[in-house]
């Protein structure tokens, strides 16, 4: 008798960001081996998923499993996902392509997703709501200098931890928790979102650019952010029923939120 192959599940639709291609602290051989595994009838790539500001200022670091994750791509592709690619503000210069219906994917600035429940959803990279983007200066230079040094020392802990055998954990994203101004600016990014959607009367807002995966309900609005592959290794999925649900880079669920049940 053959051993009996379980398919992973299907999903109506997923959502990634913060791939960061390109960059040296992109978690892509994980992600190559998520992709591989996934079944799903939409893809939505929600934005800075090839890192231009990376390969334009800083030395490129293109490995095999770089482009491992673009051949996984493909490979949804052909077996007929949708994929939607929304850009962020690292892969900016693909907003002039917002539009267009090209042979892989269609491009676009921001997207409307209805669930299989009915909720209507925003899904936009982030950084329209993000308040450091507008102020440039010193400001920027010096978090963007600090959380490079923070991702190198996340990247040794992680290979330590490998060798060992132990599973990954973010250095980078425990102490974005244990500071007080990290929260304030994640709660003003979450507010800016929410408010976003409700003066569109939408249901909701997808979206990343902060490396903070989240899936809540707040006064009946969803705010879910997929995470990134930088530090989280997240995506967002949502079921044949409409429960969207944060999975890690195993396919495993992290939190969930039921779908609206329809009267019969």
């Amino acid at each position: 008798m053959k051993p009996v192959t379980l398919l992973p599940p299907h999903r109506r639709a997923v959502f990634l960001s913060d791939v960061h291609l390109g960059s040296r602290h992109c978690h892509a051989a994980e992600l190559a081996q998520f992709l591989r595994g996934l079944r799903c009838t939409q893809l939505y790539l929600v934005g800075d998923i090839i890192d231009l500001w990376w390969l334009a200022h800083r030395r490129a670091a293109w490995r095999p499993s770089h482009s491992a994750v673009i051949e996984a791509l493909h490979a949804l592709r052909r077996a007929g996902t949708e994929i939607i690619y929304i850009p962020g503000n690292h892969d900016a210069s693909l907003r002039q392509m917002c539009g267009l219906m090209l042979p892989a994917m269609q491009v676009r600035r921001r997207a409307i997703h209805t669930t299989a429940d009915g909720r209507r959803l925003l899904v936009v990279h982030g950084d329209d709501y993000d308040g450091v983007t507008h102020f440039g200066g010193l400001q920027e230079k010096f978090g963007d200098w600090l959380y490079y040094r923070i991702l190198t020392g996340n990247h040794l802990l992680n290979a330590a931890r490998r060798r060992l055998g132990m599973r990954y954990w973010s250095l980078s994203e425990f102490l974005k928790r244990q500071s007080s101004a990290a929260e304030r600016y994640i709660e003003r990014f979450v507010q800016a979102g929410l408010d976003d959607v409700r003066r569109r009367g939408l249901d909701g807002v997808v979206c990343g650019h902060i490396h903070r995966a989240a899936l809540v309900e707040r006064d009946g609005l969803v705010y879910a952010n997929d995470g990134d592959w930088v530090e989280s290794l997240t995506a967002l999925a949502e079921d044949p029923d409409g429960t969207l649900r944060l999975l890690d880079h195993r396919g495993q669920t992290v939190a969930h939120l039921e779908g609206i049940r329809q009267a019969a």
